[in-house]
């Protein structure tokens, strides 16, 4: 699985691409050292197959290597962190 991130002027998302499918995690960014996660969508096709949890997963290894915070709005990835407790050096 291939997983890339796209950037916008406040934020961006990770893509990540899966047998011609593409599911993505969306955030924001609050400021240098705090991201906001707000949304990840997985189509139908790609469900099952862990793909939302190698989404949350970049971005915590993410969170690690540029040293920020990650605030969970995502329903999903909020979930992810409740089942994930070695992730909580980068939840806010």
């Amino acid at each position: 699985m291939d997983i890339r991130e796209e950037k916008s002027g406040s934020g961006g998302r990770y893509v990540a691409t899966l047998e011609g499918h593409e599911a993505e995690m969306s955030y924001s960014r609050a400021s240098t050292e705090l991201i906001i996660i707000d949304h990840t969508g997985v189509p139908d096709a790609l469900r099952g197959k862990g793909v939302g949890q190698a989404l949350a997963l970049h971005a915590v290894e993410e969170a690690r290597k540029g040293g920020w915070k990650i605030i969970p709005l995502c329903p999903f990835f909020k979930a992810q962190t409740l089942r994930h407790p070695e992730w909580a050096d980068v939840i806010k």
